[in-house]
């Protein structure tokens, strides 16, 4: 059942007894407490495969331990790995925050699985992301031109970010009928 279902049904019992604000109001909290929770989780666990994607291919710490270096402790961004990492989390799970509340007062396409527009809208989200990093982030705050081998790998971890964010949020997003399910896979003929 769907949380407009579950909505419509608590106004209808409650009208009657004359409490329809306090059941909205509670409803909205819950809502939006459960997107920052499910953007929470999402962004942390997003945020650990992005690392673990970009690291060994770009084989230097994010942008963050330049942040780190040039704004708080100066110094070389190499001296600042645990400093630069944290940081990093954070701006994922942040985003992941701000993602997880989009997400869930998007009404669009609610015609398809949300694990179908969490996939769509975390890949989307991610670019913009990506695009914001560059610009604003690397180019502007921190004065780092990347040649295009090493743009294209910094959109690609962001890209993984939005897939795994979007994935995430997606697949535990109020809507799907059974969150404790799993899956089944049947065969083909």
């Amino acid at each position: 059942m769907a949380v407009s279902d579950h909505l419509s049904r608590l106004r209808s019992i409650t009208e009657t007894e004359g409490h329809t604000e306090d059941v909205d109001e509670r409803s909205r909290g819950e809502h939006v407490a459960d997107a920052v929770l499910r953007g929470i989780q999402g962004g942390f666990v997003a945020t650990l495969i992005m690392t673990a994607f970009r690291l060994p291919i770009l084989r230097s710490l994010p942008p963050s331990a330049n942040f780190w270096s040039q704004y708080v402790a100066g110094g070389d961004p190499g001296e600042h790995t645990i400093p630069g990492l944290a940081l990093h989390l954070l701006y994922g799970i942040g985003s992941g925050v701000l993602f997880g509340v989009l997400f869930s007062l998007y009404d669009a396409g609610r015609s398809i699985e949300p694990e179908q527009r969490g996939l769509v809208w975390g890949s989307v989200y991610g670019m913009v992301l990506s695009a914001v990093g560059v610009q604003v982030v690397l180019n502007g705050l921190l004065d780092i031109r990347l040649d295009a081998d090493e743009l294209a790998l910094f959109h690609a971890g962001h890209l993984v970010y939005g897939l795994s964010l979007g994935a995430w949020v997606g697949s535990r997003t109020e809507g799907t009928d059974d969150p404790e399910r799993e899956y089944e896979y049947r065969g083909g003929n």
